[in-house]
């Protein structure tokens, strides 16, 4: 395929672009992942592949990630083992191609411990650019209070927290033998968020960026039913946050059919400046990768940034946010 034409457009900054390691698959499959969350097989990856779509598409830097299902395969030690493996791996990536890629480092979670230990490494040794966390691991969702130790750490620094969607526990029923990244993806995004705000996550913790993926998953339709649940099950006398203001502080990547449905329901919900892009390559093909660019190269930008499209948008909102992109 010929490059895509670009004039005088910036470069795309890509939140949700993940990557996989030889090793990474083979433990994964060992622990009974063959098929990940029903999906027929692992893809593969190489820079010099990614680094060739990027090219094609105008995407200037690309941040990488480990996907659903994470680094927890049910031992904690193993699990510390991985996420150090993995966190290294992608930090190689990132020095080996300065400019290109940055790195959102994976936790060993629900090991809180193991968490707080990584965390530190990932930022202080390896120069991450922010964490990604499954929107469960085996049950325990992000507002666990057991996990309240690793958000208070995140907040202290100021950190990107990038949420995945995984397999919500009750895959077995509730998918019906379909993939699951297809309808349980979306839902376990909702669910999580919704874990957030009613343990009051993110009210307590405000020096978070948190991103949501896939256009907020579920959450532009079910925000208001959310907010009406909060308010109706606080104690008497209690105010409760405003769940859609909560919401609306948070920020929210593009990856997936964004158009035309999608996209327009985030619209309803999140402040455009908090928009982002995102390809979900390696698990989404180099052709919906290009096929997705041009959809939102052609469609019509919101309508409060008047003229700029999304690309300008969404790369204006990434170099805000992201401490990498400034120096």
């Amino acid at each position: 395929m010929t490059p895509m034409e670009f004039t005088d457009e910036p470069g795309l900054v890509d939140v949700h672009a993940h990557f996989v390691t030889d090793s990474y698959v083979r433990q994964a499959k060992a622990a009974g992942h063959a098929m990940p969350d029903g999906v027929p097989a692992w893809p593969s990856w190489s820079a010099r592949e990614h680094l060739a779509l990027m090219d094609r598409c105008g995407i200037d830097i690309a941040m990488l990630s480990i996907s659903s299902p994470g680094v927890h395969f049910g031992d904690d030690a193993a699990a510390r083992r991985l996420a150090r493996e993995v966190n290294e791996a992608g930090a190689e990536a990132v020095r080996d191609h300065p400019g290109r890629f940055g790195l959102f480092a994976s936790l060993p979670l629900p090991d809180a411990d193991g968490a707080l230990e990584e965390i530190a490494y990932a930022f202080d040794t390896l120069g991450a650019d922010g964490v990604v966390l499954e929107t469960n691991t085996h049950g325990t969702y992000l507002g666990n209070p057991r996990l309240e130790p690793v958000f208070a750490e995140l907040d202290r620094r100021g950190a990107i927290v990038f949420l995945h969607p995984t397999s919500p526990v009750c895959w077995e029923q509730s998918a019906l033998g379909r993939p699951r990244p297809m309808i349980e993806f979306v839902f376990d995004t909702a669910r999580t968020v919704t874990d957030l705000l009613m343990a009051g996550s993110l009210e307590r913790h405000r020096n978070l960026k948190i991103i949501v993926p896939h256009c907020g998953g579920a959450l532009p339709v079910l925000a208001d039913r959310i907010n009406g649940f909060m308010k109706m099950f606080m104690p008497t006398g209690t105010q409760a946050p405003d769940a859609v203001e909560q919401l609306r502080r948070l920020y929210y990547d593009l990856a997936g059919p964004a158009l035309p449905r999608q996209l327009p329901a985030l619209l309803s919900l999140a402040d455009p400046r908090n928009l982002l892009y995102g390809s979900d390559h390696v698990w989404t093909p180099a052709a919906g990768v290009e096929e997705h660019v041009r959809s939102l190269d052609t469609a019509p930008a919101p309508a409060p940034e008047g003229e700029t499209g999304w690309r300008a948008l969404t790369t204006a909102n990434a170099h805000r946010i992201l401490p990498r992109l400034s120096r």
